[in-house]
């Protein structure tokens, strides 16, 4: 699973531009998380296809990185993530991004991206366990 990360403008319109772009590719949004700041705008989605993505962000002159995530299948209890995010912690693994993918009574499934994926320790407390 790829993460583009886009770097807008921090105005109005700017999401619309980029979500416009998308819908009109028949690119379907499967998770977002959306910030501005100082005029600066930052935009973190996963989509259903990444191969389009791509080729449609950089035709349309938007900056953008990509970072392999991962997925984690958690039980709905509390605690769950806190497992989770402190062994990768005491790992020495950083979190740059979280996102919910679903929730239903079976559990939580999160995307999560790091800052080396290769140190992920092998016995991470989650339903399921790690995809690359």
């Amino acid at each position: 699973m790829i993460e583009f990360v886009v770097r807008l403008d921090n105005h109005p319109g700017a999401l619309s531009a980029l979500t416009d772009v998308l819908g009109d590719a028949g690119i379907n949004i499967e998770a977002m998380s959306a910030w501005g700041a100082n005029g600066n705008g930052v935009v973190r989605l996963i989509t259903d296809n990444e191969s389009t993505t791509r080729h449609v962000l950089a035709e349309a002159g938007l900056v953008n990185t990509e970072h392999r995530v991962l997925t984690a299948h958690l039980a709905d209890e509390p605690g769950s993530l806190a497992r989770v995010t402190r062994q990768l912690g005491d790992a020495g693994v950083n979190i740059d991004a979280l996102y919910v993918l679903r929730s239903t009574a079976d559990g939580i499934e999160l995307a999560i991206a790091v800052d080396d994926p290769a140190s992920l320790p092998d016995d991470l407390p989650v339903v399921g366990g790690l995809d690359a």
